[in-house]
């Protein structure tokens, strides 16, 4: 039986509450053992409910002049710490909060803090310290310098447990080593069969959006191409997918055909209850440890990790039960070659047969493979929409080098230079995981760039860091750097910036931890945007059918920077992604042909 989560909470941290209060009964005995007087009862009250504060603010002092000390051992300074109106940094804690809950530019509150306090500061929350950077020197240092000094850490694995189990996105050490190792030779090379899985559902969902626009509705991009990639990961994965393309897209808010839009569908169901558990997840990060008070008596993700489940399951119990009956020696003591045809799921029953081990892992590819890919191709869509020279000048390039209807090759896919250029520069200004953190090990020292001394990182801190702001500043990337601008990575730009400093381009992460999807990622959303634009010539937003909820407030308007031009709102739980959907309208080319 599995405790509810502030049950555990408090059996972990029950000798805290205990020992304050112990100790003042153990003076009142002291004092009537040796001064034969007794303590008012009054007084022993008072004393037992300031007993724990008075500990807490002991402890919470003592731990900073120890940090202060180390520091100042090491030639360093701490990281300035934000100020709050609040002790406990409870005005941090709320303001992003409201981020999260409101219709707030994405990392409006992490950028301010940048501008008024540096690229690198201390967001001390609920008196625990969370140090925010968006410096690719420290980045690097995280991901790849100093990896063994950084980890996701026990922290990030208690609110993401219920989710992502010990999967390689919530593992450390041996652990994390065995997942990849598992996992890696499955993406060491191209194989065709990833293209068929992807010309097989871009058809569907292709076709259906054709139908859409031939009525003359709008169609939610995002929500399209998100079937798209749940059906390809789960084909990829499983060999059978949930078929959340054949549950129909959806109508806009004011269309009479809304009604007919099945969200009972058991794709839909499963898609709904994987994006819930996801942001309930993330949610948890805002509260640090003290998040399972929140979740007193209950695991608000496990309910719809148990929906997902219920899908994986059965699939598992097959795969096993194969494996069986062929009784083909595991080979968790070396790298299996992968075998045509093979699904992930064909290739790791080779290495473990542990049903928990099996699910947990194929759950974080599939966020992997699904989410990110979606989010990119929605982005882009995004872009297209905005800047209509970018999508003549991409579908020529289709139209020269692959033509309005053959499939494209891997030798297609390499040679399209400018496809690749939208591509990064989508991933530059929207990368899919904007926001991510790491849980040091031991101290670590950041360099100042301000002119001053060293920045010092007490162990078992949290560390945060965005490659989505760094990937929007000026000074790393020129003044034009909010543009978005493909041809930046065809020109002098490339050399001026990214090629001395390859870290401030940071997408699919860096070093050990670097995405091993990364070229897999790449081939789907060139493969769909090709397909995609072979067969439609234009394309608009259509903020009638945006939900109004969604629409930028009317005082962003006036607002600097992106912010000011966006037309959509963007949110971020695991992954980036369009409030509420990004409706657009469709033409179709006269030189494409039916796929």
């Amino acid at each position: 039986m599995t405790l509810p989560p502030g049950i555990v909470y408090l059996g972990l941290n029950f000798h805290y509450l205990i020992i304050p209060p112990a100790c003042v009964y153990t003076i009142d005995r002291l004092v009537v053992q040796f001064f034969e007087c007794q303590i008012p009862r009054w007084l022993f009250i008072l004393a037992c409910m300031l007993a724990f504060p008075t500990a807490f603010t002991t402890v919470v002092l003592y731990k900073l002049h120890v940090d202060e000390s180390e520091a100042a051992a090491h030639g360093a300074v701490l990281p300035p710490c934000l100020p709050d109106k609040y002790i406990g940094g409870y005005e941090t804690l709320s303001r992003r909060l409201a981020e999260s809950k409101s219709v707030k530019y994405i990392g409006e509150f992490l950028n301010s803090i940048r501008e008024q306090h540096g690229n690198t500061v201390n967001m001390r929350t609920l008196f625990e310290n969370k140090i925010f950077t968006c410096e690719p020197e420290n980045i690097k240092m995280i991901l790849a310098t100093e990896f063994d000094g950084f980890e996701k850490g026990d922290l990030f694995h208690s609110y993401m447990t219920s989710l992502l189990g010990t999967g390689v996105f919530n593992s450390d050490g041996e652990t994390w080593k065995f997942h990849r190792a598992m996992t890696r030779p499955f993406f060491s090379k191209e194989r065709i069969g990833h293209f068929n899985i992807f010309d097989r559902h871009a058809e569907d969902a292709i076709g259906q959006t054709k139908t859409r626009a031939r009525q003359g509705y709008p169609i939610d991009f995002q929500d399209m191409v998100s079937r798209f990639t749940l059906d390809s990961a789960t084909d990829f994965l499983f060999g059978n997918n949930v078929r959340s393309l054949s549950a129909g897209l959806p109508y806009p808010d004011n269309s009479p055909l809304t009604s007919s839009y099945d969200l009972s569908h058991p794709a839909n169901v499963f898609a709904q209850a994987f994006d819930r558990a996801q942001k309930l997840s993330t949610l948890r990060a805002r509260y640090g440890s003290s998040w399972p008070l929140l979740e007193f008596w209950k695991d608000n993700v496990k309910v719809y990790r148990d929906i997902v489940d219920k899908f994986i399951d059965p699939i598992l119990a097959e795969a096993i039960a194969k494996k069986k009956a062929i009784d083909t020696p595991g080979m968790n003591d070396g790298v299996r070659e992968v075998k045509d045809g093979e699904t992930l799921l064909d290739h790791l029953v080779n290495y473990t047969e542990d049903p928990k081990i099996l699910k947990d892992e194929t759950l974080n590819i599939m966020i992997a493979g699904r989410d990110t890919t979606a989010a990119t191709l929605t982005f882009i869509i995004y872009m297209l929409a905005e800047h209509p020279e970018v999508m003549i000048r991409l579908r020529e390039e289709i139209m020269q080098m692959v033509g309005s209807s053959r499939r494209p090759t891997y030798d297609d896919l390499r040679d399209m230079k400018y496809m690749r250029a939208v591509i990064n520069e989508t991933l530059r200004l929207f990368p899919p995981v904007p926001f991510n953190v790491r849980m040091t090990t031991r101290p670590a020292i950041w360099p100042s760039k301000t002119g001053g001394k060293p920045y010092y990182i007490p162990p078992r801190t949290r560390a945060q860091y965005s490659v989505f702001l760094m990937h929007r500043r000026k000074d790393l990337w020129g003044p034009d750097a909010l543009d978005f601008d493909p041809n930046r990575w065809l020109d002098q730009r490339l050399h001026k910036y990214l090629t001395p400093n390859p870290f401030i381009f940071l997408p699919f992460n860096a070093g050990p931890r670097i995405c091993l999807g990364q070229q897999f990622a790449y081939n789907e959303i060139s493969f769909f945007l090709i397909r995609f634009l072979q067969s439609f010539s234009s394309v608009s937003l259509a903020p009638d059918a945006q939900p109004s909820c969604s629409r930028p407030p009317a005082d962003w308007a006036n607002a600097p920077g992106r912010k000011g031009i966006e037309k959509i709102v963007i949110k971020s739980h695991l992954t980036m992604c369009a409030l509420n959907g990004l409706w657009v309208r469709l033409e179709e080319g006269n030189d494409a042909e039916t796929l």
